[in-house]
């Protein structure tokens, strides 16, 4: 009999605005989490919880992390990722973006996240997250599709 595996679901929200340069996103830069540390990423994300749909776990999370409401959250892709080595993980990532909400995005988890940013689609920082990256990347080009993978 074959075993089966867990599938670990996650929501990211990338908050977008008009900018001089073109459409902006907001960023933060990870700290003290154990994955990807000193790396820019989503500036709210995190994992689905049970009971919990993709929708409402991405506007937790921008709640949670940023302390904005009222989120007006778009659909882009969902990604089928994996991570080989000796753990191998199987993810299944939602991916929203919002042009509206409630608020002032601020840092709310000063001890995961060392600080947030605007930055241009067309010129993100590095490090960035790689598979948070590729997202961007197609969101920049304007060619995102409804499925993607990552590490396949």
């Amino acid at each position: 009999m074959v075993e089966r595996f867990a599938v670990i679901p996650a929501s990211y929200v990338f908050l977008l605005r008009d900018g001089d340069q073109g459409t902006e996103v907001l960023l933060q830069s990870r700290q003290n989490t154990g994955y990807m540390d000193q790396h820019w990423a989503a500036a709210a994300a995190g994992h689905v919880e049970q009971g919990e749909t993709a929708f409402a776990a991405a506007q937790r999370e921008a709640t949670e992390e940023l302390g904005i409401s009222d989120i007006d959250l778009e659909f882009v892709t969902s990604m089928q990722r994996t991570q080989g080595g000796a753990l191998i993980e199987e993810r299944i990532d939602f991916f929203f973006t919002a042009r509206s909400w409630s608020g002032e995005p601020r840092i709310i988890e000063p001890e995961k996240c060392a600080e947030i940013g605007w930055f241009p689609l067309i010129t993100l920082p590095a490090p960035m997250v790689p598979h948070e990256l590729q997202v961007l990347r197609g969101l920049a080009a304007g060619e995102v599709a409804p499925y993607t993978t990552f590490g396949f």
